[in-house]
């Protein structure tokens, strides 16, 4: 889904994703279909509900190293969290201020971001 375009609260790939979107667009296209999350606002969520929206989807947090897949959850500054997906060496997302979906390297905040799993 790299170069997919980003939009707000989109969940389909010919019409733009967000993070949301991607991650649960992802899944889909790997034969897993899951409850998503409406009306989430780009910033203003709890972690608590941000991971109680994981978990009603099937999510389970993750320990040990990260395996391609795991879905992780970054917090950024004024209360905003972002959700992308681990690959092999990268990590990939919708990138709001690119207006697309990139793939990035791991680095230190990715490889140290919480993830979760399909339970």
């Amino acid at each position: 889904m790299v170069g997919v375009q980003f939009r707000p609260q989109g969940y389909d790939p010919a019409t733009g994703v967000d993070c949301v979107g991607l991650v649960w667009a992802a899944y889909a296209v790997a034969g897993r279909e899951l409850v998503r999350p409406v009306g989430y606002p780009l910033r203003g969520w709890s972690r608590e509900r941000v991971e109680a929206a994981l978990a009603a989807a099937g999510f389970a947090p993750a320990a040990g190293a990260g395996s391609v897949g795991d879905v992780l959850l970054i917090a950024l500054p004024a209360g905003q969290y972002h959700l992308g997906l681990l690959g092999n060496a990268t990590f990939v997302h919708a990138h709001v201020g690119l207006r697309h979906v990139v793939e990035t390297p791991v680095d230190t905040a990715i490889r140290n971001a919480a993830r979760w799993r399909l339970s």
